[in-house]
């Protein structure tokens, strides 16, 4: 009978080149999403970055809609390549196989109503469909499913830190909603872009640090159960 051998520094758990690739896409998704907003607000001269929400930059007419739907159909790779990632490394683990494929349905849902749905200029409110808050609402659905499979995938902080985003997405969400009314009839909403900048950064966090968990999880020896935050 041959000797075992066993060869030092090989872990079973360790990722593949390919998968490190793919949940490094997570990161620069939302990376991309910042800059992008920060960017077109920035082209957008009478733009107000605390007044006016993200869709409007994508708004049909917008002048910085061009450069948004280019800058957002890289997010979607993005986000499509993180959540298959996700999806890859989850074999064991029914709970992030749901959350990748989650993922995927978020950035793709999201991407098909700001390209073939998107909102009017404000003051053409009143005339718009409403297949734009429909499907952000689905998108967000897709979202929140994803956050709440992918928080019982690691330990205890990361779960904590999960809820506690959930919380901040649904509430600042239904603020941010309370301002719709305003905003068709035309009238101010001083505080509605930061507010809805409250809820989609926590999202753009919520899958970095979850993108940072994974790699560091799986970076060495041990499973993705770890306790990392």
């Amino acid at each position: 009978m041959k000797p075992t051998t066993i060869q030092a520094g090989k872990d079973p758990q360790a990722l593949k080149t390919e998968q490190i690739a793919l949940l490094i896409c997570g990161i620069l998704s939302s990376l991309l999403y910042v800059g992008t907003d920060i960017l077109a607000s920035m082209r957008w001269e009478t733009y107000s970055w605390t007044a006016q929400n993200i869709s409007e930059l994508n708004a049909v007419g917008a002048p910085t809609r061009p450069l948004v739907i280019s800058l957002f159909s890289i997010y979607t790779v993005l986000v499509t390549a993180f959540g298959l990632g996700v999806w890859a490394i989850g074999s064991q683990r029914r709970a992030l196989r749901i959350t990748g494929i989650l993922l995927v349905g978020y950035a793709l849902t999201g991407y098909v109503t700001g390209l073939f749905f998107p909102m009017p200029l404000r003051e053409a409110l009143a005339e718009g469909g409403p297949m734009h808050p429909i499907g952000t609402f689905v998108s967000s659905l897709f979202f929140l499913g994803a956050m709440w499979f992918g928080a019982a995938a690691h330990g205890k902080r990361f779960r904590l830190f999960s809820i506690a985003a959930i919380l901040i997405i649904i509430i600042f969400g239904a603020w941010v909603s309370m301002d719709v009314p305003r905003m068709v009839a035309q009238l101010p909403t001083p505080w509605m872009g930061l507010k809805e900048r409250v809820n989609i950064y926590a999202i753009m966090l919520w899958v970095l640090v979850l993108a940072i968990n994974l790699l560091r999880a799986k970076k060495g020896p041990g499973s993705i159960n770890g306790n990392a935050a």
